[in-house]
C-alpha cells in the first residue's frame, strides 16, 4: 500500500510516546488523528516491527447477593455516577503526597485530580464544590469507606446538594471498578515512570496527564475515543469581516 511506510512511521512514533499502549489503543490514536485504519492492519504492522502486544487482562465478575440480585450501580448518563478515591505517591525527597481522583463513570472523564501533601474531608468537600458549581451535582457519588469519605461533614454536604452516596463494601474493590481501573492506568502511565522533584512539579505534570487522558488518550469502553475530546471549530476565512 502506498501509505504503508508513513503509517508504520506513525505507529512507531506513537508507540515510542505511549509505551504502555497496545495496538488497539494506537489504532484509536491514529483514527483520532485522521487515519482510517482498522486494528487488524495496525496489529500486522505492530507484529512485523517487533512491537510488544500487552497481555490481555483477566475479566472481573459481577458482585451478586445471595438472592441472585446484582448490587452494582451502573452509570446510565453524564452526571449519573461519579467515583472518587485517593492515590499515594512520593516526591524525590521521599515525602508522601496524595491525589484525590474524581471521575464520571459514564464518560470516563477525569473531572479533577487534586494533589496535596495531605488530603482530608475538607479537601473532598472543596473539590466537589468546585465541580458542582461547574457541572451540577451527580445523582450518586461512589467511594470506599475511607474516613475522608464517610465523615459526617462530607455525607451531610452531599445530601444537602441533592446527591446520594454509594459506598462500596470493605475489601470489594471491584464494586468501584471504574475508579480502580483509572487509578491503575494513572499509576502505570505516569506515576511509575516519573520522578517528581517537588510537589509543584507533581501538580503540573499530573494535570497535564489528566488533560491528555481526557482529550487525546483512547478508551476501549468508548470505542477507542477519548473521554472528552477537544472540539476544533473551523472558520471559513471568507466569513471574517475586515
Amino acid at each position: 500500500m502506498p501509505d504503508e511506510e508513513r503509517l508504520t512511521e506513525d505507529i512507531i512514533e506513537l508507540t515510542r510516546q505511549f509505551a504502555r499502549y497496545g495496538y488497539r489503543m494506537i489504532t484509536g490514536l491514529l483514527n483520532n488523528a485522521g487515519w482510517h485504519v482498522n486494528h487488524k492492519r495496525v496489529e500486522r504492522i505492530w507484529r512485523r516491527e517487533g512491537l510488544k502486544v500487552p497481555q490481555k487482562q483477566a475479566k472481573k465478575g459481577r458482585l451478586w447477593l445471595n438472592d441472585g440480585s446484582c448490587v452494582r450501580l451502573r452509570p446510565e448518563h453524564v452526571n449519573h455516577v461519579w467515583s472518587y478515591d485517593f492515590v499515594q505517591d512520593r516526591t524525590h525527597d521521599g515525602r508522601v503526597f496524595r491525589t484525590l481522583n474524581i471521575i464520571d463513570e459514564f464518560t470516563k472523564e477525569a473531572l479533577v485530580i487534586r494533589v496535596k501533601r495531605k488530603l482530608n474531608s475538607t479537601d473532598v468537600v472543596d473539590a466537589l464544590t468546585d465541580l458542582f458549581i461547574l457541572r451540577g451535582p451527580p445523582r450518586f457519588i461512589r467511594s470506599d469507606h475511607g474516613a475522608e469519605f464517610v465523615a459526617q461533614k462530607v455525607r451531610a454536604w452531599i445530601a444537602a446538594v441533592g446527591a446520594k452516596t454509594a459506598f462500596i463494601e470493605p475489601g470489594s474493590p471491584w464494586e468501584n471498578g471504574h475508579c480502580e481501573s483509572f487509578n491503575a492506568r494513572f499509576r502505570d502511565e505516569l506515576l511509575n515512570g516519573e520522578v517528581f522533584y517537588s510537589l509543584r512539579e507533581a501538580q503540573i505534570l499530573i494535570d497535564k496527564w489528566r488533560r491528555h487522558y481526557n482529550t487525546v488518550s483512547p478508551h476501549s469502553a468508548l470505542g477507542y475515543r477519548p473521554p472528552a475530546p477537544e472540539t476544533i471549530v473551523q472558520i471559513d476565512p471568507r466569513t471574517i469581516m475586515h
